[in-house]
């Protein structure tokens, strides 16, 4: 099992803070493992992760089948690999998100196999065992019985190399949102696993030595909140019988600031982190996107409810939608600020797959013929840097602009240590959050020494702010100088990753503004 390289420098990978705390990668494929552990129990299985290991030569010998796939992010390495296994000889099969939603650009590997594993994996391995070499199988969508997955093969890994291990509850979201392909590919009723099936997966994290951060990968936690609202108690029974040896994060629909029952579960059961989607503070937009969860409600305040449940919040911003007016920068910077939320991950538009989105702009003759293809331009970057695969109603280069000018604000290492104290300031730590001498005190304290060792040698203002956070919050907050670390330690790749940013959108400024920006061909209007 062989799992595609990611773009090397990207919003996502927190490479500086990786190397930092001594991991090479954020966090490990929860999808090639899940499938591991839904092979016959007699295959001999090696996983390598092409963002934390080489793929050597050897790692080709004496091999009958090499799996891979992946995002679109993985595509250009997923095909790479695809190519060196039909020079050596090799079957190779072919699954995962990108190849569900765009299954002709593989359409050079011997199987593809579509859709979620649990509903198709049996009938692939029995044709291999019948001797087939060629085929593509199909799941049934959304139809994959989660009950009857299996613990994933937690043992292939090196949990050194990571810096977080994740863990599945559920698929699916009940929300619509335009742009969100998390629908298209697993459906709008979030199906769990149970109770016993969580504790098992965590069971085995325990014995197999693993303490430390995991991360809870739904696309929405709560998305079916009664059931979660079942299995929080046990999540926390759980924790409380370990000492508390994980701690949690997980995304999450804003409307989990509505629930004070569901977030001071969330708070027991050692959750200190949620990404959520904002993606803009203008109800016009939101409307449009059919993101109209987002407009029911004061969203500055309600991230403030999640933080005094003492969970942080990273945000999710896009520019580029239709209906955005010329104050897109001035009001999103806005809401970061009011909201204080340090880590704002903003991003260009971009028309994935499958998505209603894509099909809308297809419609309307303004849809790029390589919407669905992972430029090899753009291996250094990400959404942050290539985005926006249609044609834009408003002029390219203002959205490019109104983009870098709120990258240059937020990201600004004084802006960002002030959100960081105004975090600090409105974080509850009482409960499972509060206890800084737990069962991951060593990672904890080994974290901080990497952090101070780093910041000593950084540059000169990286250096001042990162002191003077440390100083202010060890003299008015020290009960969230676990948060305060964690955040600052974001900041060791968020801070130079912002202006790499900053560097290529000034370069497609400049070639959209001088006329060599070359308009792709667009695909046929329905």
């Amino acid at each position: 099992m062989i799992y595609p390289r990611f773009a090397s420098n990207s919003f996502w990978n927190y490479k500086s803070t990786c190397e930092m705390v001594g991991a090479k990668y954020p966090a490990p494929p929860l999808g090639l493992i899940t499938v591991a552990a839904l092979l016959p129990q007699e295959w001999d299985i090696t996983l390598v992760d092409r963002n934390t290991a080489e793929l050597l030569d050897s790692h080709f010998e004496n091999v009958d089948l090499v799996m891979t796939g992946g995002m679109l992010p993985q595509q250009a390495d997923a095909l790479a690999l695809i190519e060196k296994c039909r020079a050596l000889g090799l079957p190779v099969v072919v699954g995962g998100p990108d190849a569900t939603t765009s299954p002709e650009i593989y359409a050079r590997a011997n199987f593809l196999v579509l859709g979620e594993a649990e509903g198709i994996l049996d009938r692939f391995v029995e044709a291999w065992n019948d001797g087939t070499r060629e085929g593509r199988f199909d799941a049934e969508k959304f139809k994959a019985d989660v009950t009857s997955t299996p613990i994933p093969r937690f043992d292939l890994l090196t949990f050194r190399d990571y810096v977080q291990v994740g863990v599945q509850y559920s698929r699916g979201c009940p929300f619509t949102c335009e742009f969100c392909d998390i629908i298209e590919l697993y459906g709008r009723v979030p199906r769990t696993k149970t109770t016993p099936q969580m504790l098992a997966e965590l069971d085995r994290l325990y014995a197999l030595g693993y303490r430390g951060h995991v991360d809870f990968v739904d696309d929405n936690l709560i998305g079916n909140k009664k059931a979660v609202k079942l299995f929080l108690p046990e999540l926390i029974a759980w924790q409380k019988a370990h000492n508390y040896p994980f701690e949690l994060s997980t995304e999450a629909s804003l409307n989990l600031a509505d629930d004070p029952e569901l977030l001071r579960m969330m708070q027991e059961a050692g959750f200190f982190t949620v990404f959520v989607g904002i993606e803009s503070p203008d109800p016009d937009v939101l409307i449009a996107t059919r993101k109209k969860q987002n407009t029911r409600r004061d969203i500055a305040r309600s991230v403030h409810k999640i933080y005094e449940a003492g969970i942080m919040v990273i945000g999710g911003f896009i520019v580029g939608f239709d209906e955005e007016s010329e104050r897109v920068a001035d009001e999103i910077t806005a809401l970061i600020e009011d909201a204080a939320i340090p880590v704002a991950m903003t991003g260009l538009l971009y028309a994935l797959p499958t998505t209603q989105l894509t099909k809308r702009l297809q419609r309307e003759g303004r849809l790029h013929a390589d919407f669905g293809t992972d430029d090899p331009d753009t291996l250094d970057g990400d959404q942050c840097t290539a985005g926006l695969n249609f044609e834009t109603k408003r002029p390219r280069a203002q959205i490019l602009r109104d983009f870098r000018k709120i990258i240059d604000k937020v990201y600004a290492p004084e802006a960002y240590a002030g959100r960081v104290r105004r975090v600090a300031t409105m974080l509850n730590t009482s409960g499972a959050n509060a206890d800084l001498f737990g069962a991951t005190l060593p990672h904890d304290l080994r974290m901080f020494g990497r952090l101070v060792l780093t910041m000593t040698f950084a540059g000169k203002d990286q250096r001042a702010i990162f002191w003077k956070t440390l100083f202010w919050c060890l003299t008015h907050r020290p009960s969230t100088i676990k948060q305060v670390l964690v955040m600052m330690a974001l900041y060791v790749h968020l801070g130079p990753f912002s202006r790499f940013v900053l560097q290529q959108i000034d370069t497609q400024i400049a070639a959209v503004e001088a006329g060599e920006w070359q308009r792709p061909p667009l695909v046929a209007a329905e």
